[in-house]
């Protein structure tokens, strides 16, 4: 496959790439094969350029965040990386407006810096806006689809649109972004004013709630299954008796049934293995079909 007008595109805008590249230090399950090629756009009208050469030459690509819902095998094609470069934050009254790439807990930082409420919940989920947006990322009761207002986004034929929350298909950890192959530029949320002390001590109670029941201090990719109606996947796994089960390197953690942890050098395979293992002895046992909320990838 000819990736010549992708590198021409990345020397234009003297934005890095790297052929072959090794994922699994992107991703926060430290977990991944290679890349054909790894790019990372340093402005908005790079990732436009890269995207249209994409589409104009069948040349598979994959938007990459920051990694943290993700178990990737391999990706035989373009990885682009959204990244600080477009990770822009601004705040105008109640509305915070943040680049795709812009970690979410850096977006948080600066709505309390800005006494502003509603992303609390959020606080502490290790993703970019633009991957928080793409999966309705959510916790503690709440999610995005509270707060997002609008998103500018690059549509399927590179004009860049701007998207209202009513649009974007919002519901349990999905969006429209995962059937229309819009890529997320920016994000607009709208939050209310409130005490700075209080929103401060709602985030320290959270992030101290993640340390104490998540097993923060192992590679992961979160939650690993979604919750199924009427259940809790970690329960339901829990009474089954498979916590602490491992395949190779892959646990599922003892501090919380829900992650499937790298305990150290687990593979794809191993993940797999008892990802899989894991859903046949819930579905034997309890009767319920458990589905995964990471993103999987081997192309």
């Amino acid at each position: 496959m000819g990736y010549s007008g992708i590198k021409a595109v990345c020397n234009k805008y003297n934005c890095r790439f790297e052929e072959n590249f090794a994922l699994a230090a992107k991703t926060s399950m430290k977990i991944g094969g290679e890349c054909d090629i790894f790019a990372e756009p340093n402005s908005g009208e790079c990732l436009i350029e890269l995207l249209n050469v994409c589409r104009e030459n069948d040349v598979p690509y994959f938007i990459l965040g920051k990694g943290s819902n993700l178990l990737i095998k391999r990706f035989g094609g373009v990885v682009i990386a959204i990244g600080a470069a477009l990770g822009g934050i601004s705040v105008d009254g109640n509305t915070v407006t943040a680049g795709a790439g812009a970690a979410l807990s850096a977006v948080c930082g600066a709505a309390l810096e800005n006494s502003l409420s509603g992303m609390e919940c959020l606080y502490g989920i290790p993703g970019s806006v633009g991957g928080a947006l793409y999966m309705n990322a959510g916790a503690y009761g709440g999610e995005m689809k509270d707060i997002v207002k609008s998103a500018r986004c690059v549509d399927g034929s590179g004009n860049v649109v701007e998207l209202p929350a009513e649009e974007m298909g919002l519901s349990y950890r999905h969006s429209v972004f995962s059937e229309n192959g819009f890529c997320v530029l920016s994000v607009t949320m709208e939050l209310k004013n409130g005490e700075k002390s209080a929103i401060k001590a709602k985030m320290d109670e959270l992030m101290q709630k993640r340390r104490d029941k998540q097993p923060l201090e192992y590679p992961s990719c979160g939650s690993t299954f979604k919750r199924p109606e009427g259940y809790f996947a970690a329960a339901l796994i829990e009474e089954c008796g498979l916590k602490g089960c491992t395949v190779g390197g892959a646990q599922v953690s003892e501090k919380h049934s829900g992650f499937v942890i790298n305990r150290g050098g687990a593979t794809f395979e191993d993940v797999m293995e008892l990802v899989g293992h894991i859903k046949t002895v819930v579905r034997e046992k309890k009767g319920v079909e458990l589905e995964c909320e990471m993103l999987i990838v081997d192309r």
